[in-house]
């Protein structure tokens, strides 16, 4: 049974619900770009209330797991003082690779929402649907599409600006 739905496929309000949330990601996207990095954002979201935001830090931090999806669940579960983030909603402009949908599994997200889909990571239904694995004790709801112009835009834009820079010397 697939969990994984587009967000086409939703009535009118509950669209309307994701896209309020999901431009908290992009906000959060917005941050990582300020700082010359890949602009990806997230928020993890319980009861109508952001208890996670995290953006892509691995170039400033140095470390290869700061994903937007990493800094948000950790700042999420320090909220709860809960490794479980059962009754929350994440948020990602990017759909989760690997490493992130293996934290979303182990967090027990009961729902996944992102804006755009990953050729080259994704793990949510593009390469491989991690968060819907049968073999695993948990699985994870999918909303995908909740505005992905814009969340594929931010992308777009960073790596065309990107390529137009002299190389470092």
């Amino acid at each position: 049974m697939s969990l994984n739905i587009h967000s086409s496929e939703l009535p009118e309000n509950e669209r309307s619900l994701h896209e309020f949330w999901m431009k908290e990601a992009i906000a959060e996207a917005h941050k990582a770009e300020s700082l010359g990095e890949v602009p990806i954002g997230a928020v993890i979201v319980r009861n109508g209330e952001i208890i996670g935001r995290g953006y892509n830090l691995r170039e400033t931090t140095l470390d290869s797991t700061a994903h937007a999806e990493m800094v948000a669940i950790r700042q999420a579960s320090i909220a709860l003082n809960s490794w479980r983030l059962l009754d929350c909603q994440l948020y990602v402009t990017l759909e989760p690779c690997p490493m992130c949908a293996g934290a979303m599994v182990q967090s027990r997200l009961p729902l996944t929402v992102y804006g755009t889909t990953d050729p080259k990571a994704g793990c949510a239904g593009t390469l491989m649907n991690l968060l819907e694995e049968p073999r695993f004790n948990h699985r994870t709801e999918i909303i995908q599409g909740v505005l992905q112009e814009e969340c594929a835009e931010l992308l777009t834009s960073f790596f065309r600006q990107l390529r137009r820079k002299p190389p470092k010397s």
